[in-house]
């Protein structure tokens, strides 16, 4: 049974400087059940309750068209930023791909974050709002072993499912990358993984790849990681441990090192991979006063 919480309203204005600038956020389910080890939502600080249990919010579109319809200012709305946006209740919903919709007849643009394959069913009414707006889709992916990435997220699509997702958003046209974040310290902090990431977004002819080396942990949140880590690997559990206690920035092993082999390669291979480029290039061609952005 699908359980639905109330919301008074769901696209609100946003602050988003240095991180793909745009301008709304929008998050029509609470909670995600991705089940990815490293989740910052499910902190305290958020306030969700039963956060793996996806509950969409009530008359989600309705409020949705009237927020839009309303805004005098256009510009682009953000979501996945607290839940995917395409989860399983997505594929019988289609609260998202509505709200694509609505996107789209009122003219504003969209960023999507997401680590599901099932943005490709959307594909359609994403081309339609490129046409006017910008369009950027970054799909997460944290490791190149499918293995390893179902132990650290084991309700989500393979990478290799991801990478065949970015593949084929670039040949329908839109502007689709890799967000490699997080890289957990003695996990997938290897550079082997890392380039093996870059490598495959060369291959599927990635817009962008934009990386965090490093982890963060809140009060809820660091104690769940820490479980989850001890399960999957007791002595990565222990350096983390060792090494972090309760600090809340935790870089991965080298990141130093590993950010400067990662810039080379990307540079080496013209991949984007700076954060003001991305923004200038997933923006370039739309000069349309209504965008309040431009």
């Amino acid at each position: 049974m699908i359980e639905y919480v109330d919301a008074k309203t769901i696209v609100n204005k946003a602050n988003t400087v240095g991180w793909f600038e745009y301008d709304y956020g929008m998050n029509i389910y609470r909670g995600c059940h991705h089940g990815c080890i490293y989740c910052d939502s499910r902190s305290d600080v958020y306030e969700v309750v039963d956060f793996d249990k996806v509950k969409p919010k009530r008359d989600a579109i309705n409020i949705i068209e009237k927020e839009l319809r309303s805004k005098r200012n256009k510009g682009i709305i953000g979501t996945g930023a607290m839940s995917d946006p395409y989860n399983k209740l997505e594929e019988k919903l289609q609260l998202t791909r509505q709200a694509l919709e609505l996107i789209d007849k009122y003219g504003f643009g969209v960023t999507i974050t997401t680590k599901s394959s099932l943005v490709l069913r959307d594909i359609d009414i994403l081309q339609r709002i490129a046409k006017h707006s910008p369009v950027i889709i970054k799909i997460t992916i944290t490791c190149f072993d499918d293995d390893l990435t179902k132990k650290i997220e084991p309700n989500v699509c393979s990478s290799s499912q991801r990478f065949a997702a970015v593949k084929k958003l670039r040949e329908a046209g839109l502007y689709a990358g890799i967000l490699l974040m997080p890289v957990l310290p003695y996990v997938s902090d290897s550079w082997q993984n890392i380039q093996a990431i870059l490598q495959k977004a060369t291959e599927v002819d990635a817009s962008f790849i934009f990386a965090g080396f490093g982890v963060t942990q809140r009060t809820g949140q660091r104690a769940y990681y820490l479980n989850k880590l001890r399960e999957i690997d007791e002595q990565a559990y222990h350096n983390h441990l060792r090494d972090f206690g309760n600090i809340y920035s935790c870089r991965a092993n080298n990141a130093k090192g590993l950010y400067a082999k990662y810039q080379k390669y990307c540079k080496e291979h013209n991949l984007t991979y700076k954060m003001k480029d991305i923004v200038n290039e997933y923006k370039s061609g739309y000069r349309n006063e209504q965008i309040s952005l431009f």
